[in-house]
């Protein structure tokens, strides 16, 4: 959600930033702005008719305390009373359209976000490590599982149905590894806080998000709860904040959670069908964050080179894209992608991304803090994945690979193995 005032000082700079998303909704800028002008109209109408009754109000109180007959002042002021009724309820109907409209425009981008339509111009911000050399011809990670039987995706899809699994053995404790190793770091090093959260959440909390209410179909929900699966942490986690205020002193706030995340994987049809890619339920770390405006660019970086550290210890080869444009997600003003190499699929595969929010979250959820200066203050939040694990497992399958058809396990994760 933005700032109103930013939609009436600058409505062509909002415009722009609608087009270079590549969307087609300037149009609704325009629509807020006529009912903003008329919200100001209404409301002014509504204060002069308040004024007035107020003035006659006196006058009738006058008129009583001298036993004179003040019926017919009475009687305009009952229409008077109808009228400002009458338009308050106009004024509603605005706010509503005006708060609807709001929350299907996008966030402002960061000026250095390149500009560009699909992923296919995003930016390469930097390399780590070299993609590893086989003597054979490397197999994708759900041959491997499937031939050493500790990925079970038969079994898997007969008890849920498509893009299912089950892990065995090996697999589910290699997760179990991936997950200790990866909350060590995040709450001993880096400074999070663990943190345990719901995995069904209310519509509020979509909303503030960024989920609901545009993407309503692409998540799974409980109707008759009026409860949703989250689709990442990062909703319970944003939401530990919602309609509070933070004394400034706790703030930077770093909370982390180990959750399963649940996608209808609508638009998926026919991509990476086989193995852990794209499946409706998987598991992951989310990091977020809460801090003051001045600080978000500095967290934002720090959170990047977190979760860069972990891929760096898992020994994987991996690139960081800047997000163009076009391919920013609607909620933030500016993300980093880590894709990791994946030499069983022959190509990169997205394993984190990193995305700063500013004050977009925060003014949906009425996340703020209380400013020295005795005011109230929108927090900027921040989040990333640290890491999917089901994609960090198939990474470390495919990369880790043996001519035998096993893998060998990062030094890393070996304490945590059984």
């Amino acid at each position: 959600m933005l700032d109103i005032n930013t939609i009436v000082t600058n409505p062509e700079v909002l415009k722009e930033m609608i087009e270079k998303r590549g969307l087609e909704s300037a149009k609704i800028v325009d629509e807020l702005h006529d009912i903003i002008n008329r919200k100001r109209k209404l409301q002014k109408e509504a204060d002069t008719l308040r004024a007035e009754r107020n003035r006659v109000s006196k006058e009738i109180g006058i008129l009583k305390s001298k036993k004179e007959d003040a019926s017919e002042l009475m009687n305009s002021m009952r229409h008077v009373g109808d009228k400002i009724k009458e338009i308050q309820e106009h004024l509603e109907v605005e706010e509503r359209r005006m708060v609807d409209l709001n929350l299907s425009l996008p966030n402002l981008l960061q000026e250095d976000v390149p500009l560009g339509k699909s992923e296919k111009e995003n930016v390469t911000i930097r390399t780590y490590g070299e993609k590893p050399k086989f003597d054979f011809k490397p197999m994708p990670h759900f041959e491997i599982g499937e031939k050493l039987g500790i990925l079970d995706f038969e079994r898997g899809i007969k008890i849920a149905g498509s893009r299912a699994y089950t892990y065995r053995g090996l697999a589910a404790s290699l997760e179990r590894a991936l997950m200790n190793f990866m909350m060590d770091a995040n709450t001993r090093e880096f400074g999070y806080e663990e943190t345990w959260v719901p995995m069904v959440v209310n519509d509020d909390s979509m909303t503030t998000t960024g989920q609901y209410p545009k993407f309503k179909d692409e998540y799974y929900r409980i109707d008759k709860d009026h409860l949703n699966l989250i689709p990442t942490a990062e909703v319970p986690l944003t939401n530990l904040y919602r309609d509070e205020i933070i004394p400034e002193a706790n703030l930077p706030i770093h909370v982390t959670a180990f959750t399963s995340c649940f996608r209808r994987e609508a638009g998926a049809h026919g991509k990476d069908t086989r193995g852990l890619i794209r499946v409706h339920q998987f598991q992951k770390i989310e990091l977020v964050k809460f801090c003051k405006p001045e600080d978000s660019e500095k967290e934002h970086h720090a959170m990047l080179d977190n979760v860069e550290q972990l891929l760096q210890r898992l020994g994987l080869h991996y690139k960081v894209l800047l997000l163009c444009s076009g391919d920013t997600s609607g909620s933030s003003s500016k993300t980093y992608d880590l894709e990791v190499w994946m030499p069983g699929l022959g190509r990169y595969l997205e394993i984190s991304s990193v995305s700063n929010f500013l004050d977009f979250q925060a003014r949906r959820g009425k996340i703020r803090y209380k400013g020295s200066d005795k005011k109230n203050h929108l927090v900027h939040t921040i989040n990333g994945s640290g890491l999917a694990l089901g994609r960090a497992m198939a990474a470390i399958l495919e990369n880790y690979q043996t001519e035998d058809g096993k893998f060998a396990i990062p030094e890393c994760l070996q304490k945590y193995m059984p």
